[in-house]
């Protein structure tokens, strides 16, 4: 039996190889054949060479695009989406920050809010949060980047909706005054023709309070949003701290500086900008520049 196998076994390799040896013969035989074979396989080296050379431009646009972004900390998980960037945090499972450039032509568009949240494919499954985990907790799956900042693009509107975009909110804070915020900002966008946005969440001290079912989220004590426009002459900043209750009052009076917000968070917002404009801007707390 063993012998019958073995022979059956040295048939089938002899079969393979000279199917390989009547191949090659064939291509030396045949110069046209080859001279395809051969154009077939540039072709590929080409096509890889090209899709790196397009993914290269797509990374330089995405760092020109977000030359606004926070410094990156050596811990930092920094994810990128079409309309907006974040930095996620695996221990407490939310985005430390979310920033993204809002442009006059990005405050409106004919793409309807979705109606599903998502797991973000880009975060490793022990931290990639789903929507169900916040199920039943009392708190709203609250934007960071909101729907209403992507309504231009069927992709951006899908992204914002990642779990990785969320931090459980207060529900009257997610209807009232941060949502009222967000509006503002798109009034501010249409005005300055661009600003630059980020926000996210703040916690205090070493114990929080959690919800989750397969992940464990721990729910912020205070939220903030930092805004900076760049108009040349007339550049400005201003930020906001909400606490993550019903109890805030007009995001106008909780109005500060990114300079107090920085101390708080211990992140260094808008750092790619010019080194004079920034330090100046980031003093500011004036809300009646803002109209």
């Amino acid at each position: 039996m063993k012998r019958k196998i073995s022979f059956i076994i040295s048939i089938i390799v002899a079969i393979v190889f000279g199917i390989k040896e009547i191949s090659s013969t064939v291509l030396k035989n045949n110069p046209i054949e080859a001279e395809q074979t051969a154009k077939k396989q540039e072709s590929k080296k080409e096509t890889k060479t090209d899709s790196e050379r397009q993914q290269k431009h797509a990374e330089k646009q995405i760092t020109q695009k977000n030359f606004h972004l926070p410094a990156e900390k050596s811990k930092d998980v920094i994810v990128h989406h079409k309309a907006y960037s974040l930095s996620y945090n695996k221990q407490h499972n939310t985005p430390n920050w979310v920033a993204w450039h809002l442009t006059d032509k990005h405050t409106a568009g004919p793409v309807a809010r979705s109606s599903k949240f998502w797991a973000d494919p880009k975060i490793s499954k022990p931290y990639r949060v789903d929507y169900y985990d916040y199920k039943d907790s009392g708190y709203d799956r609250g934007h960071m980047c909101p729907a209403g900042d992507n309504k231009w693009d069927e992709t951006a509107m899908y992204e914002c909706f990642y779990m990785s975009n969320m931090c459980p909110q207060d529900p009257k804070l997610n209807g009232g005054q941060w949502g009222r915020l967000e509006q503002e900002c798109r009034k501010w966008a249409n005005t300055e023709k661009e600003i630059f946005i980020v926000c996210g969440p703040i916690y205090e001290g070493k114990k929080h309070e959690s919800i989750g079912i397969d992940h464990k989220i721990d729910v912020p004590e205070k939220f903030f949003k930092a805004v900076m426009s760049l108009k040349p002459g007339k550049e400005k900043a201003i930020a906001f701290i909400f606490t993550n209750d019903d109890k805030n009052p007009s995001y106008r009076k909780l109005a500060t500086s990114v300079d107090a917000v920085e101390k708080l968070t211990g992140f260094d917002f808008f750092c790619m900008t010019d080194n004079n404009i920034e330090k100046k801007i980031e003093q500011q707390c004036d809300i009646d520049d803002w109209k």
